[in-house]
């Protein structure tokens, strides 16, 4: 271990082992130097040039000793405040034997005033630092991560005063534009530095205009205003602000979208999280926190970190928006709202297919909306873009995310709210977790911006591929030996998941094409049954659209001349009994598909019946898959979704209409007809017309029906109106 050569003032020298922090360190030089407990240090050079005290300052020789000075605060001291309350309460004592059980009103005032000097040191938070303050009780759990210390706040600042005007070396700039860089490794006051750095790097003090003194002071005040809490601390809003300074950098967005655009990205990165509680919107609904109540469960962490940044930005001494002009402020407030607003992952779904569209339709960088949803996606990829950086740098933050949702879904058990699927310690694992985030919300993002600028595809979709790929590998060993003894088929999602831009939850749905014949109703009847053991996929996203009770929008429209949705009721009521199938329009059918993903378990309950259908029509001893097929036994399974694809677009409607009847009109023919046969009608379901489609449906059955038929059609039509009723 090397070691540090001092002198202090009066001539003592003193030899210190360099540790591995800063803060040891500095306390280490405070202490051996005589410094009191409050006091600040610091240490000059031979030429008298201040140095920062850091594990990597330059080593010197008992020749060249570096000289201590000692800046001793004028205020009152923590030993003096404790010798002061043990000072009152030794007097009280001796006036109360003196007197002898006298009291005066004297004595009473001063008891009092002990007792509120005590309170007001026990339940003040921001006199935490007099280590009296009491730890909160269980039923306020949500309120026991609290801000650093005054003295820990004290101590960054003077260091980081000491070190701003420090020359940042090319090393360590090449280094912040790399998705690999790992802020664990740097101090507070070193990442205050790399953030003023950003600024300076990106020409923003000159083109806008800042002043730096005002930029220093910002930047303290945003670090005074994060919490310690395990993953949306200071040290994620710096790891999203380098993100974005690397993505600013690779793509040249300066250029692109402007310095202003740049500044309101940059700056909405360092704010996006500022005073969060470790517990999130679906939390703070859930449970009617204050947060919730104001802003009326409209993103209400998002808000208030709104409202906390430009709290911080009306101070004189912080505000870097003073010089500008009230357009511009404007301007620059409502592209920080919302920036900070789009991180809400309630409004993730419409974003990016906001931004699809625009993709589609073409996009331009001259056009204001598009600018708009371009930062909007910009700092959502920020936000998460964990899962871009390397393994040992990444599966740290993953930890940390971890515990506070394991906090959270604690404290939601304990207080009795619903608790959230995907923080529930006892139903999920790092793997499977990972897999459906990475696979249902941030590749498909993070491909969207990629298609825009593809000069980010490396730094972001491509580790995030590998990441995907290791993650599954886990979940799949995880699944391989918890279900050692399952002798079932391979579930059809296991391979959903590939290095593809179709990351969907759509798959599954293609079950419903071996059985045309289930109307709507009855289906979702059918379905509520069906359980299995194999884990939901369960994403943020779909828990916080269905937790929050208000949309936004981020585009105003008016009502009048406006066009009913053909998804609507309205459009469908327009459309008639002759509207198109999923087939023929292909956003109804992804819009369909995507709102059957969203819902909990709907996935999975798909994916069962898939499964069972298909071992039945495979064995002999089950049941057929299709009224269709057990007329014929011998003949294979009608390919009814490849027949309707081919058939022209008139028969197709028809065949449509004839499959929506469903077992409906199965059952009446059979009543109809129960005198005539044993078995059901021999005519087809539905109209009598003698189209194509009737025919190649007649041709695959037969005249009588066998028991075996009769009795499962009994069995599943009255389940399915049991589960109706």
């Amino acid at each position: 271990m090397d070691t540090l050569y001092l002198v202090t003032e009066d001539g003592k020298e003193v030899d210190i082992k360099i540790p591995a922090d800063s803060e040891t360190l500095y306390r280490e030089i405070r202490e051996k130097s005589g410094a009191g407990s409050e006091a600040a240090v610091s240490l000059e050079g031979p030429s008298g040039r201040k140095l920062h005290i850091t594990p990597r300052i330059a080593r010197n020789t008992p020749l060249t000793r570096y000289m201590v000075r000692v800046h001793r605060s004028k205020g009152m001291l923590i030993d003096e405040v404790n010798m002061d309350l043990v000072c009152l309460e030794n007097r009280i004592s001796e006036l109360e034997k003196q007197l002898s059980g006298q009291c005066p009103p004297a004595i009473e005032d001063l008891k009092q005033d002990v007792k509120s000097f005590r309170h007001k040191l026990e339940t003040t938070k921001h006199l935490s630092w007099l280590n009296c303050y009491k730890e909160l009780p269980p039923s306020c759990r949500r309120l026991q991560y609290r801000r650093r210390s005054d003295a820990k706040q004290k101590v960054v600042r003077e260091q980081f005063l000491q070190i701003c005007e420090q020359h940042i070396s090319e090393e360590v700039r090449q280094c912040l534009r790399l998705s690999s860089f790992d802020s664990m490794l740097w101090s507070d006051e070193e990442i205050l530095l790399l953030l003023q750095f950003m600024f300076t790097d990106l020409g923003l003090i000159e083109s806008i205009p800042l002043d730096m003194e005002i930029l220093r002071n910002f930047l303290f005040q945003v670090y005074k205003n994060y919490n310690e809490v395990p993953f949306h601390n200071f040290r994620h809003c710096f790891c999203v602000a380098q993100m974005m300074y690397a993505m600013v950098c690779k793509a040249d967005l300066v250029k692109r979208i402007g310095d202003m655009e740049v500044l309101i990205l940059l700056v909405s990165c360092i704010c996006h999280d500022l005073d969060h509680p470790g517990y999130n919107n679906i939390y703070q609904i859930n449970a009617r926190t204050e947060l919730a109540l104001r802003y009326n469960d409209i993103s209400p962490l998002e808000n208030h970190h709104c409202s906390i940044a430009f709290r911080i930005l009306e101070l004189d001494e912080s505000n870097i928006f003073k010089n500008m002009d009230k357009d511009t402020y404007k301007h620059v407030r409502e592209g920080i709202i919302r920036c900070i607003l789009a991180t809400d992952m309630a409004r993730h779904n419409e974003i990016l297919s906001q931004f699809k569209d625009a993709m589609i339709s073409g996009f331009d960088f001259n056009n204001r909306t598009h600018i708009n949803l371009l930062c909007m996606v910009l700092i959502k990829v920020a936000d998460i873009s964990n899962e871009a950086r390397p393994m040992d740098v990444a599966e740290p933050w993953l930890d940390r995310l971890l515990q506070e949702f394991f906090t959270q879904s604690d404290a939601e058990k304990e207080e009795g709210l619903p608790v959230t699927p995907f923080m529930d310690r006892e139903k999920i694992t790092k793997p499977s977790s990972q897999c459906s985030f990475i696979g249902f919300v941030l590749l498909p993002l993070f491909e969207a911006l990629c298609d825009l600028l593809t000069e980010l595809s490396a730094m972001m979709v491509d580790p995030v591929k590998s990441a995907l790929e290791h993650y599954r590998r886990l979940n799949e060993a995880h699944h391989k030996g918890s279900l050692a003894g399952d002798l079932g088929p391979p579930s059809p999602t296991k391979h959903v998941l590939k290095s593809q831009s179709s990351y969907s939850i759509r798959k599954p749905s293609i079950s419903f094409s071996q059985h045309p014949d289930l109307d709507e109703e009855e289906e979702g009847a059918g379905l509520e049954d069906i359980s299995t053991d194999e884990e939901e996929t369960v994403t943020e996203v779909a828990v916080s659209e269905k937790t929050l009770k208000f949309k936004i929008s981020t585009e105003s429209t008016s009502s009048s001349g406006r066009k009913s949705d053909p998804g609507s009721r309205k459009g469908s009521r327009e459309r008639g009994p002759a509207s198109l199938t999923d087939e023929e329009c292909p956003c109804r059918k992804e819009r369909s598909m995507s709102e059957a993903a969203r819902s909990p378990g709907l996935v999975r309950r798909l994916r069962t019946l898939g499964e069972r259908l298909r071992s039945a029509s495979e064995s002999p001893k089950c049941a057929p898959p299709s009224p269709a097929s057990l007329k014929c036994p011998s003949a294979p399974p009608p390919q009814t979704e490849r027949r309707a694809s081919t058939l022209p677009k008139v028969n197709r409607k028809r065949f449509a209409s004839e499959a929506r009847k469903g077992w409906r009109g199965l059952l009446k023919k059979r009543e109809e007809g129960a005198g005539k046969s044993n078995g059901l009608s021999q005519d087809p379901v539905g109209d009598s017309e003698d189209s194509g489609v009737n025919n190649n449906r007649k041709k695959n059955r037969t005249v009588e029906g066998s028991p075996q038929r009769q009795h499962w059609v009994q069995n599943l039509v009255s389940s399915l109106r049991g589960k109706k009723s």
